[in-house]
């Protein structure tokens, strides 16, 4: 057998997966999307299976610069930002990847472009036939006999693996070298690379076709009349710098291809389920695994290649953000192959090489003396041990306090309600103390979880979590994440002492507390390390204001609100499942009566086959990559007009997930202690400060149609003494606008009342 070796572009394919399902979106039951996991993950399997490689390997950029934003600064400057789903999504990629055996490379300084590229050519040498996996054009120039682009499908289309003569054709070209002479004339609006201004790619296709390279061009350009001449003499320098933007580096010294370490190896299955589990790929486990998924009751899991429905009007459900987590967004760092590459982010620090002093504070003389010395502290890191990564439902195992570097102390709290509640007696002089700063990462869960025990911490608080995030608003800012970036330190993780995540992880309460101390005096430690880093990051990025006035005097507001919470009308609810029950049994009735036949109206294939063979609604009818026909929303829309049963389809559909996701969801959402359903609020997701609310989507309740405003109704007051006030901003857009510019007219009319359009 041939030598095949499939290399990954990562990002790329990423991106693509995710847009690719963007209007009819994949959520989970707990509200996550999970577009970019599925459709990467289906690239991946499709690709094992179908052009069976025997190397393969996945390539990320990092976030270090290369020297391409050295040479220049507004090097894909223009990048929107990236989506926050696509964002949650990396860590479980990297998980599936690792899962496969597959080795990840990432190389500071370089993109993946250029470690694919310098992977490829060194593969070649060697005798393998390469295919970069990838929808980007720039490939072309490192095509060869022996490296190829592939192309994988997109949207039922068909793979598509590019040689130089494809390339050569696509471009209108000689040779695939000219591929950078085109995008130097031309430039690539994707990646911000300027080229020459009034140069498109017919007309450097033209200008190389007579002059067979750049260089011969800017050569001759005294000898090119006209205004193309002029516009090749004003953008020399231009396209020069263009032209080594759009060249992909192959020399690469930690770049080096190892045949054995980029062999496809056997997949380790007990952790594929797991990822497949929590991100509910129930076919992929079926599909991969030879396993059926085990589902908790009233859980609604749709098949891999089915797609939930997203209503034409853009109406997302009150699941559809990533689930909370006490830090929010904990992407991992990327694993690499040992010795091959550069470590993205140097950890050479652990709990085991790294002088420190945690102490088990564990009996009433032990609890006298540490409050005795952080009575005296200003400032305290203080972080809490739980049962649940959700607030509201957690007990307290223990809490830790650090007011020194490499210091730390940790109280274990007993189980008993009433017990721990008299454990904590003596430091409540301490939390009312309105003097101290209290210091946390994403100290909102922390708040929350003393809230829950009736305790609330007077003082000023810094969240660590909170000051990355204005600082940084796109960057990981879990705890561990920052502690290797800015500690070099890689901390105790948590699945060491619990497990793994699935059915088997453990409880902290089931932790000895002597191996609780390490981490939980850790966490509090490295807080506060994280505390004084910051403090310059703010002052340096001049974002003082932001976090002190803005961002931090927050946490306690939505702290409060999470706790207050919001009384739903149960029986309301309940009342409102049964009509559309009834509706939906209508309309399932009339389209089986329509159809002759009664079939699985929720399999896209018996449903296709109905209505494209069974009916012939369409001749034209389009099937997807796996022979079965496209139901899709926008297939059936387009026939509803002409065919009822089509309107009545989509009638059911509608029903089904308003019922499903909504009107039955909403009820198991309520906490039993406080009748009132407790959303969470994360402030360091968005780039732009947005709010996101989760666990449920309390922003994401339906309002665009008749049927789904009356689930808005479930949403009442506290009792007939309170009532519910909706308050929004006025053409927030256009005053910011009109404050920042200064504009005397637009200013004007908003002191005045007029309507700005």
């Amino acid at each position: 057998m041939s030598k095949k070796l499939f290399l990954l572009d990562a990002y790329a394919l990423v991106f693509r997966a995710y847009y690719a399902l963007i209007r009819s979106p994949r959520i989970t039951s707990k509200g996550r999307n999970t577009n970019a996991q599925f459709g990467f993950t289906n690239t991946l399997i499709d690709l094992i299976n179908n052009q069976k490689p025997t190397h393969i390997a996945v390539c990320f950029d990092t976030h270090a610069p290369t020297e391409r934003h050295t040479d220049f600064a507004d090097y894909k400057a223009n990048r929107q930002e990236t989506p926050e789903d696509i964002r949650s999504s990396i860590p479980d990629i990297q998980k599936i990847i690792k899962a496969f055996n597959i080795p990840v490379i990432a190389i500071d300084g370089y993109e993946a472009d250029d470690v694919i590229g310098a992977l490829a050519k060194q593969a070649e040498k060697v005798g393998y036939e390469v295919f970069m996996v990838t929808p980007d054009k720039d490939y072309g120039q490192l095509v060869s006999k022996n490296i190829k682009i592939y192309k994988p499908p997109y949207q039922g289309g068909i793979i598509e693996i590019m040689g130089p003569e494809e390339v050569c054709k696509k471009w209108d070209i000689q040779n695939v070298d000219q591929v950078v002479d085109i995008l130097g004339l031309m430039g690539d609006a994707v990646d911000n690379i300027p080229g020459i201004a009034g140069v498109g790619e017919k007309t450097a296709a033209k200008l190389l076709k007579e002059y067979h390279s750049l260089e011969n061009i800017l050569a001759n350009a005294d000898n090119i009349k006209g205004a193309l001449g002029e516009k090749i003499r004003t953008g020399k320098e231009a396209a020069v710098m263009s032209k080594k933007l759009a060249t992909i580096i192959t020399d690469i010294p930690a770049a080096v291809f190892h045949e054995e370490d980029f062999r496809l190896k056997e997949m380790n299955k007990e952790s594929l389920k797991e990822v497949f589990t929590e991100l509910e790929f129930r076919g992929f486990i079926k599909r991969v695994l030879g396993e059926e998924m085990q589902v908790a009751p009233g859980v609604q899991i749709q098949e891999a290649g089915i797609k939930n429905k997203l209503p034409a009007n853009g109406q997302m459900d009150m699941f559809s953000t990533v689930t909370p987590q006490r830090d929010l967004l904990p992407t991992p760092p990327i694993d690499t192959i040992e010795n091959n590459v550069e470590i993205i982010l140097a950890v050479d620090k652990n709990i085991h090489n790294t002088p420190h002093n945690y102490t088990l504070v564990n009996n009433i003389e032990l609890i006298n003396e540490l409050i005795g010395k952080l009575i005296t502290q200003p400032e305290i890191s203080f972080d809490t041990e739980t049962t649940s990564i959700y607030a509201n439902e957690a007990a307290l195992v223990g809490i830790s306090f650090s007011y020194q570097t490499s210091e730390a102390f940790y109280i274990p709290c007993p189980v008993d309600r009433d017990a721990c509640l008299e454990l904590l007696q003596p430091f409540l002089s301490l939390f009312n103390d309105s003097s101290k700063t209290w210091i946390g990462q994403n100290i909102k869960y922390d708040l929350l979880v003393m809230k829950w025990y009736g305790i609330e911490l007077k003082g000023n608080i810094f969240d660590t979590m909170l000051a990355h995030y204005v600082t940084e608003p796109d960057g990981k800012s879990s705890m561990d994440a920052l502690s290797a970036k800015y500690l070099g330190y890689d901390p105790v993780h948590i699945e060491e002492l619990i497990g793994k995540k699935g059915k088997g992880q453990g409880n902290m309460r089931d932790v000895e507390p002597e191996k609780i101390k390490e981490y939980a005096a850790e966490d509090a430690d490295i807080t506060l390390q994280l505390r004084n880093v910051f403090l310059e990051e703010l002052k340096s990025k001049d974002v003082e204001k932001v976090f002190y006035v803005v961002e931090n005097p927050l946490v306690k507001v939505l702290t409060d609100m999470e706790f207050e919470g919001i009384r739903i009308d149960e029986n309301f609810l309940k009342e409102y499942s049964k009509v559309l029950e009834v509706e939906a049994k209508i309309s399932e009735d009339s389209v089986y009566e329509q159809a002759g036949v009664r079939f699985n109206l929720a399999s896209p294939k018996q449903l296709g086959e109905v209505l494209f063979d069974k009916m012939k609604l369409d001749p034209k009818a389009k099937k997807t990559k796996t022979g079965q026909y496209a139901t899709g929303e926008d297939v059936l829309a387009k026939l509803a007009g002409q065919y009822k049963i089509c309107d009545d389809i989509l009638t059911f559909r509608e029903l089904t997930k308003l019922k499903n996701t909504y009107v039955d969801a909403l009820p198991e959402l309520i906490n039993k202690k406080t009748g009132r359903v407790h959303t969470s609020y994360a402030q360091a997701v968005a780039v732009t400060g947005r709010l996101s609310s989760t666990n449920p989507n309390l922003q994401n309740i339906p309002v665009r149609t008749d049927r789904g405003k009356e689930i808005r109704k479930a949403f009442i007051p506290r009792n007939e003494h309170h009532v519910l006030i909706s308050a929004d901003y006025s053409q927030i857009e256009l005053r910011i606008v009109a404050a920042v510019s200064g504009d005397v007219n637009m200013c004007e009319a908003f002191r005045t009342g007029k309507d700005i359009h």
